[in-house]
């Protein structure tokens, strides 16, 4: 009976008309239209510049061009006074100077020896243990464990030096067979 009774609710429903739904109002409708303010706009800083750049650009090409008879410009003329234009051999001798000096370091610093002595980072990790109720003497001495590690570095160097020195006479060998 219950099932019957809500599909009848559920047609009643669906046969009522609707009431119309009013639209939601503005506060800033409520009072009519306002259309945007009124605002005088000038040319803006875009116009103005390109204005000014016009004449400007006359000007600089005008004085920019040399005499009717050969004569440097004007401005060719105003450059002329300043020293900066007159001593570039000078500046130029001094720049190259300064670059050869520093090729000459960088060739020195390239190609100096490197240290033979091996850096242990964490010597301390050799002799990690606990510092507590260690009885005299049962520490071991390892120092001929850092002379091992020394050894060999100073080997895998010099080996690495052979190979580049074989390297360096082959390709001086190929470089002169080219010539």
């Amino acid at each position: 009976m219950q099932a019957l009774r809500t599909r009848a609710f559920g047609v009643v429903r669906r046969a009522r008309p609707t009431t119309l739904r009013t639209s939601r109002s503005y506060a800033s409708e409520s009072h009519g239209h306002h259309g945007a303010p009124k605002v005088e706009e000038g040319l803006g800083t875009a116009f103005y510049v390109f204005a000014g750049a016009l004449p400007a650009s006359i000007v600089a090409y005008q004085i920019s061009r040399p005499g009717a008879d050969g004569e440097p410009s004007t401005f060719g003329k105003w450059l002329e006074q300043f020293d900066y234009f007159k001593d570039w051999e000078v500046r130029n001798s001094l720049r190259t100077e300064l670059l050869e000096q520093a090729a000459h370091d960088k060739h020195l610093f390239m190609n100096s020896g490197k240290s033979t002595h091996v850096e242990l980072k964490t010597p301390e990790l050799f002799n990690s243990g606990s510092p507590w109720s260690v009885p005299a003497g049962h520490y071991v001495n390892l120092d001929h464990v850092t002379e091992h590690y020394r050894k060999q570095a100073a080997a895998e160097e010099e080996r690495k030096a052979k190979k580049l020195a074989d390297k360096a006479a082959a390709v001086s060998k190929s470089d002169s067979t080219q010539l």
